[in-house]
This record gives C-alpha cells, structure tokens and sequence, in this order.
C-alpha cells in the first residue's frame, strides 16, 4: 500500500502562516506529479497546487499569491506554505501523487492520497 503522510497542520489564527509537510515513498517522489489538495465536510476536494517532477507548478487561481507549493529533493519532503491564513481555510489538507496532467484543478487525475492533516483556522 503507497503510503503519503501528511504533517504540519493545526489550530491557528487568522493571518498566521503554516507550512504543510509531505512525505511519500521515493519511488513516488522522484518520479510522479505530486500535489495538494483540501476539503471541508459536505463540501467536494478542491485542488490548490501541484508540482511535476521538473518542478514545474499550477495553482488554482483563487488562491494563487497566498500559496507556494515546493519540495526539498534532498529530504524527498513535499511542501505547501500558506500565508495569511482565513477562516474560509478550514478544512483538511491532503497530498497526493501521480497524474498524468498535474493540474491543480485535476482532482480526479491523482491515483495516490495521504490521510490528511487539518488546519482550524479561528479569527
């Protein structure tokens, strides 16, 4: 079973920062699309970023400037900084790895999902 771990969420107020963590296994890392993901209950997973294997990334539009997606190669640590956090950015956050079109908005295109983390933000 491929197993992605998530880490670096929690309870934080607005207009703080986080930085999320993701770790997979290398042969996933080095060689796959990988990207970051997050839902609220009753709501569909939306997509945020993604980075391909060149380090080329997409981001969805509404929160592009407030998000940068990023991996240490050294650590094969995947990352998701995010600035200026909001209420509306409650939810559960997830990496994932392998689409073909490593889009951010390709939800469906990811064959590969981490468990989550969550980020409670308050205001």
């Amino acid at each position: 079973q491929v197993q992605l771990v998530e880490s670096g969420g929690g309870s934080v107020q607005a207009g703080e920062s986080l930085r999320l963590s993701c770790t997979s296994p290398q042969w996933l890392y080095v060689s796959y699309c990988m990207g970051w993901f997050r839902q609220v209950p009753g709501k569909e997973r939306e997509g945020i970023a993604t980075i391909d294997q060149v380090g080329v990334t997409d981001y969805v539009a509404s929160m592009k400037g407030r998000v940068t997606i990023s991996k240490d190669n050294a650590k094969e640590i995947l990352y998701l900084q995010i600035n200026a956090l909001e209420p509306e950015d409650t939810a559960m956050y997830y990496c994932a790895a392998a689409s073909t079109e490593c889009l951010a908005r390709d939800v469906e295109g990811f064959a590969y999902w981490g468990q989550g983390t969550q980020v409670t933000v308050s205001s």
